[in-house]
């Protein structure tokens, strides 16, 4: 709980990829395995991969060219030379410990997501929210200039249904996760910060040593190239100050007058947002995007200035892209609407996201409807250490519906449970509608009970809470 991984040192240099031979994932299916498996797949490197259970990513990496099974078993290691595991990977797992037994070269994810990079100009976005979709903002609009970056990202982009992919350009766009210190290891020529926030405290223990951390990710920035940080988080902007402060190139963005980009004259027009972008030259353009909320113009932003001011790109053709982008899956991503009510899915599972995603929502029902949001808090440490910033973010929803903590990596902590946000709510707005759901059937009837025609359901989380949606239409139909 410092902020120092003990299985990996992300400031050593990465193996080249011509000394991988074959690959093989442990727990493949996931969002930031699968990526960097397609983008190996795409370079001809020999991949397989395990998982604990089926699904269609395994399905869609078999299509491309991998080895897949399901459950965990040493002999999936048979023939590998490299094994690529990520943080959630216990030293417990039968196919690790053979990998260890045996000698095998073991690299996180990110070390071989960085060992594919070599010989691309470089993009990294952090933060601790908003990155999955300014990565795929900045990637979208990359591909309407023409330049076909290879990206990988957190969530999969709506308009192409893919994660990751290794394009035949020279750009190399990368989510980079602050959550174990892994996003030390890309050596970017241009790096994104979003935000820097008290997150994953079960690693790092303390806020001091996130903010040491992403001091050493801004100083990981290749001599020449460019920092773009929010001046709106005060996190951020510290660490925008300090990088100039050393003598690096620094281009922060924001609503504040005092940024080198200013956002300003926000406008909504239903799922629509657009505002006055003043680029670090003076000039103003219009920015519009096709989705909703004033910190998915800050995302956006973020990607115009990197693609501009660090990559050369022609503004008038990334604006074009960005007005282009549809979305990234899980990020406020519309599952259907049923007996007039419209049900909207998201992955936000920290304080700032939750906040973020509840407000829009907000914003989009005023005067029209009611929002009900189903949470599912992720991570027992996160929910006793956020309790209360939790509760708040919540409070702007007419109606919430907390289903039990989806513990992911954790074993439960005595005396953690939903029930501490719930509290918190009920002390914050008395009265309020909320209420705790142990149930994962039950969720979907409680929540359709709660909306109305015209109303907004929200189901928030990183857990299973994604599939509750398609349930509760289901409910609001039978109704």
């Amino acid at each position: 709980m410092n902020g120092q991984n003990s299985r990996f040192d992300f400031r050593e240099p990465v193996p080249s990829l011509d000394d991988l031979g074959a690959v093989h994932f442990i727990a493949i299916g996931g969002a930031g395995m699968s990526g960097v498996a397609r983008v190996m797949l795409a370079r001809g490197c020999r991949v397989s991969g395990s998982d604990a259970k089926d699904s269609p990513v395994l399905g869609a990496l078999a299509a491309e060219g991998a080895t897949v099974a399901v459950g965990h078993d040493p002999a999936h290691l048979d023939g590998a030379d490299t094994v690529v595991i990520s943080s959630a990977v216990r030293e417990s797992n039968p196919e690790l410990a053979a990998a260890r037994e045996r000698g095998l070269r073991v690299l996180h994810r990110s070390q071989a997501l960085a060992s594919t990079m070599a010989t691309s100009r470089r993009v990294a976005v952090a933060g601790a929210n908003g990155k999955t979709t300014t990565t795929s903002m900045l990637t979208v609009a990359l591909q309407h200039c023409g330049a076909d970056p290879s990206f990988a990202a957190g969530g999969e982009l709506a308009k192409h249904g893919t994660n990751a992919h290794w394009g035949s350009g020279d750009i190399f766009v990368a989510e980079a996760d602050e959550s174990d210190g892994s996003f030390l290891v890309y050596r970017p020529e241009v790096a994104i910060v979003t935000n820097v926030q008290p997150d994953h405290l079960d690693f790092y223990g303390t806020f001091e040593n996130v903010q040491r951390a992403y001091g050493e990710f801004s100083e990981s920035v290749l001599d020449g190239g460019l920092l773009v940080a929010c001046h709106d988080d005060a996190g951020s902007l510290a660490l925008a100050e300090a990088a100039r402060a050393a003598g690096h190139r620094v281009l922060t963005y924001g609503w504040s007058a005092d940024a080198d980009v200013v956002l300003a004259e926000p406008v909504a027009h239903g799922l629509m947002s657009r505002a006055t972008l003043r680029d670090a030259d003076g000039r103003s353009h219009t920015l519009r995007i096709n989705i909703p909320g004033r910190h998915n113009l800050l995302n956006a932003t973020a990607a115009f200035t990197a693609a501009t001011a660090g990559l050369g790109q022609d503004p008038v053709r990334l604006l074009d892209g960005l007005f282009g982008f549809t979305g990234t899956r899980r990020r406020f991503e519309p599952k259907g609407t049923a007996a007039g009510v419209s049900v909207v899915d998201d992955y936000a599972h920290n304080p700032g996201k939750v906040a973020a995603v509840v407000g829009t929502g907000a914003e989009l029902v005023a005067g029209q409807g009611r929002l009900v949001v189903v949470f599912q808090p992720h991570l027992y440490s996160r929910t006793r250490d956020f309790a209360l910033e939790f509760a708040a973010a919540l409070a702007p929803a007419d109606a919430v519906v907390l289903m039990e903590v989806y513990g992911a990596r954790e074993d439960p902590i005595p005396g953690v449970s939903s029930k501490l946000i719930a509290d918190a709510l009920s002390e914050l707005r008395p009265g309020a509608d909320v209420e705790v759901i142990s149930s994962w059937s039950a969720v979907a009837e409680a929540t359709a009970r709660r909306a109305a025609p015209g109303d907004l359901v929200l189901t928030v989380g990183a857990g299973d809470v994604t599939m509750v949606g398609p349930e509760i239409l289901r409910a609001l139909d039978q109704a």
